[in-house]
């Protein structure tokens, strides 16, 4: 049990204080098992949950492998991508630390930046490379649907992506993933293919003329255009190709969106499916493997708890730490344990 609580909070081995506890059978009592769970949130060790979960959860460690095209974004480097990466984890930290409800993730009218991310965002009177609080004005920016790190790692080398834009938003954030795509299905025309120059709305839309195409597409293209006013690494653009930018869309239930404000509010819509894939990603993390149709009662039930408590972010965390699958081992983990030592 200590060595699940101090990998699940702290990615490392526990301290003398739970080796103790856990050698004393103290682990076992509910109101020191809280007890130590918000010594270990609030201990420096937990900001490795934040760096390893959101970079699991929110596809972070994808920035990686990013390559915006150095024509197109001569501003764009290493430097920077760190900076966006390091913004979203401060976010997280930020929520996790403060305990604050974890829809602010969507909501908050703050971030953290340094001069790269400033200018990037046209943040005047921030310089040097130290991380700090600001306050965000422009409600587009608002949670992690402005931020550089999310538009960048849903976008191609020469443009967004608003197919990849809205399957982010379906699996990540709501947790219903699109169907994934047949083979043999053909590439988006980009504009060097054709003579005409052409927006990435106009070329998505003949695109989804293929009915092939068009039974997934239709469910993300349309989440992705409210993100069109942000640009492949995250910049605020007004124009695509020389066009006006179109950001109108829907979400899958028919609510119109016009851009980012809109889509925030769409999925705050669904918050019930967001935080229901906040505890599954979150509780998959801590029992350090994937979750079945098994867990979800228990899914179920650390919603339950964390909505009588305003959704704080601790009581997501306690009730994964109190509930069954954390603290005993899997049915068919304990059978094949006892079957082994029969053998032996």
């Amino acid at each position: 049990m200590a060595s699940r609580l101090s990998f699940f909070l702290w990615s490392s081995a526990p301290d003398d204080e739970l080796i103790t506890l856990a050698s004393q059978g103290k682990l076992k009592n509910p109101a020191v098992l809280e007890q130590q769970v918000r010594r270990m949130l609030a201990d420096s060790k937990s900001e490795a949950m934040a760096l390893n979960f959101a970079a699991q959860w929110l596809h972070l460690q994808n920035l990686k492998d990013v390559q915006p095209d150095a024509f197109l974004f001569p501003n764009f480097d290493r430097n920077l991508v760190e900076s966006m990466r390091r913004e979203t984890e401060l976010l997280f930290m930020n929520i996790m630390r403060e305990d604050h409800n974890v829809l602010d993730l969507l909501t908050a009218n703050y971030t953290f930046v340094d001069e790269l991310l400033a200018t990037e965002y046209g943040i005047p009177n921030i310089s040097g490379s130290r991380f700090r609080r600001v306050e965000i004005h422009d409600l587009n920016r608002f949670g992690l649907l402005g931020q550089a790190s999310i538009l960048t790692l849903t976008s191609i080398s020469n443009r967004t992506s608003p197919v990849a834009r809205g399957k982010w938003v379906m699996e990540v954030l709501l947790g219903t993933p699109p169907p994934p795509p047949l083979p043999n299905v053909p590439a988006l025309k980009e504009n060097g293919d054709s003579a005409k120059v052409l927006s990435v709305r106009e070329r998505l839309e003949q695109h989804r003329e293929n009915p092939v195409c068009a039974a997934c597409h239709q469910m993300m293209d349309p989440i992705g255009f409210s993100l069109e006013n942000f640009d492949a690494i995250g910049a605020w653009r007004t124009k695509d190709s020389g066009f006006p930018v179109d950001a109108s869309g829907k979400m899958f239930d028919g609510t119109k969106l016009d851009g980012p404000v809109s889509l925030r509010q769409a999925i705050l819509n669904h918050s019930d499916a967001f935080l229901g894939t906040f505890s599954q990603n979150l509780l998959a993390y801590g029992l350090g493997r994937v979750v079945d149709y098994r867990d979800m009662p228990v899914v179920r039930s650390i919603n339950r708890d964390a909505a009588i408590d305003g959704n704080r972010f601790s009581t997501f965390v306690l009730s994964i730490v109190r509930s069954a699958p954390f603290q005993m081992r899997r049915a068919d983990e304990s059978e094949s344990s006892a079957a082994e030592e029969v053998r032996h």
